[in-house]
């Protein structure tokens, strides 16, 4: 039998028809599952590994749950595998509610500091399966409108940028977007000095966001 730690990462290339989602054979029967049937096309795969729903040929979603938080680092493990190994575009959907809240500031710096994917909260999987529903019409939308690909990529990374950087203590809607505007990414932004943070929120904020970064 195979334990979990030896699951492919995926089973190999995926092909994402368009405007259908492939979830992980695990998922059938889910909440998640239930409220997407209806509103896009879901279909059901075994072998997906770590992978638990493809949006694209590019773009897949690994979903965090307030068990898989509370119960230890297996999902760091599981996240990290899969960026080592994979070179998809990963969202993290992550439940952050009152139990597991203590854990996401850690697994958002994770995600997006070291890992380089993108993570977004979600209070339970009826949200995560609202959240999955945008991210395929934007997807969608995106390739009916543009024939660039770099722009659906752009417009899907500047939202959930914008949003990760509000999660900083002390930073809302209008300091995020000058951090960005000025840095241009998070790797950017987490290598700035206290001065260059300084010219863009001032003394004390600079302070607290360098603080929170490299803590």
């Amino acid at each position: 039998m195979t334990t979990k730690a030896n699951f492919p990462v995926t089973a190999g290339p995926v092909v994402v028809p368009y405007g259908h989602v492939i979830g992980n054979e695990k998922w059938r029967g889910s909440e998640i599952a239930q409220r997407l049937q209806g509103k896009i096309r879901l279909i059901f795969e075994d072998g997906l590994g770590l992978v638990d729903f493809h949006l694209s040929n590019r773009t897949c979603i690994l979903y965090i749950s307030e068990a898989d938080l509370v119960a230890g680092n297996e999902f760091k493990r599981r996240l990290v595998r899969f960026r080592n190994a994979s070179s998809l575009e990963g969202i993290v959907i992550v439940e952050r509610t009152p139990i597991s809240d203590q854990y996401f500031l850690a697994v958002q710096k994770l995600v997006v500091l070291e890992l380089g994917m993108v993570v977004f909260p979600v209070a339970n999987q009826g949200e995560a399966s609202q959240l999955i529903t945008q991210l395929v019409r934007e997807q969608s939308k995106d390739q009916n409108s543009n024939p660039f690909l770099r722009k659906q990529s752009s417009q899907l990374a500047e939202p959930s940028l914008l949003r990760t950087v509000q999660q900083i203590p002390g930073v809302g809607r209008t300091k995020a977007l000058l951090l960005l505007q000025q840095f241009g990414s998070i790797h950017r932004l987490c290598n700035a000095s206290v001065k260059e943070l300084e010219l863009v929120v001032g003394q004390t904020l600079a302070q607290q966001i360098y603080n929170f970064l490299c803590s």
